[in-house]
């Protein structure tokens, strides 16, 4: 099939049958956005097309682009991912893009699911309590990381080292701790967020650096940021790139 045909194919499997409104208005612009979304970016590489929707859905909320994340988790849904899949993606922003940008997409999220009979709330994913949140956190930002946490600790300044400890408690042991996603899952959204974010290149290499860590290699943290590229134009994907090839070179 060309790229047309591939399209068409995608889209209908994702939203089913039916003519968008931007195509009735503006039809040479939902060919464009269409042909290249539908018929070239989700077929670069080897990621699936649950992974790839569940890394438009944390684009989308990071951008707050709600109309076309509402139409992603009915889509998220139609290529088998479940409510809780797609509700600790979308939780997994929080540290990112802060509260309240993440109520908004949680809200769209609810509204589709409310549509479609999805009782609410859904299950806990919760796997840590008060006590163990801080060291459950640790550990699992101590495996993505490794000796670089202890270091971070250490030259914190007194009167700064409270955000280390935010970020071990909350971050990680709120977040990373959860059930129903992987740790290789988590990590990869999280490099999709924060590269969406823009001017966080810092964060982009740290993560770079943990999903290496975990075992996502270099094509794959190619493919799913190339998979961000519509949502997020090519300056921040060029970036993110960048980020990459600085932190794991070409042979």
């Amino acid at each position: 099939m060309d790229r047309v045909e591939k399209s068409k194919e995608k889209f209908k499997q994702l939203f089913g049958e039916g003519v968008t409104t931007v195509h009735a208005t503006n039809p040479d612009f939902q060919d464009i956005l269409s042909h290249f979304i539908f018929g070239e970016v989700f077929y670069q590489g080897d990621l699936d097309d649950k992974i790839r929707e569940l890394i438009t859905l944390v684009v989308l909320a990071t951008s707050q682009t709600l109309p076309q994340l509402k139409a992603h988790v009915s889509a998220a849904l139609n290529v088998g991912l479940t409510p809780v899949e797609i509700k600790e993606a979308v939780y997994q922003c929080a540290p990112y893009i802060g509260f309240p940008k993440t109520l908004n997409a949680i809200n769209e999220v609810n509204e589709v699911f409310k549509a479609k009979n999805i009782a609410l709330p859904i299950e806990s994913q919760k796997t840590v309590d008060e006590d163990k949140r801080f060291d459950k956190g640790l550990a699992v930002q101590i495996e993505i990381f490794g000796d670089v946490i202890k270091k971070m600790y250490e030259s914190a300044p007194s009167n700064q080292k409270h955000m280390q400890e935010y970020l071990s408690a909350f971050c990680f042991g709120d977040f990373y701790t959860r059930g129903g996603l992987d740790l290789k899952t988590r990590e990869l959204l999280t490099l999709c967020i924060i590269s969406a974010l823009g001017g966080a290149e810092g964060q982009v290499k740290a993560h770079v650096q943990g999903n290496k860590n975990v075992g996502n290699d270099k094509e794959r943290l190619i493919t799913a940021i190339t998979h961000c590229l519509p949502y997020m134009g090519f300056p921040r994907t060029l970036n993110a790139l960048a980020c990459v090839n600085e932190i794991i070179p070409e042979n």
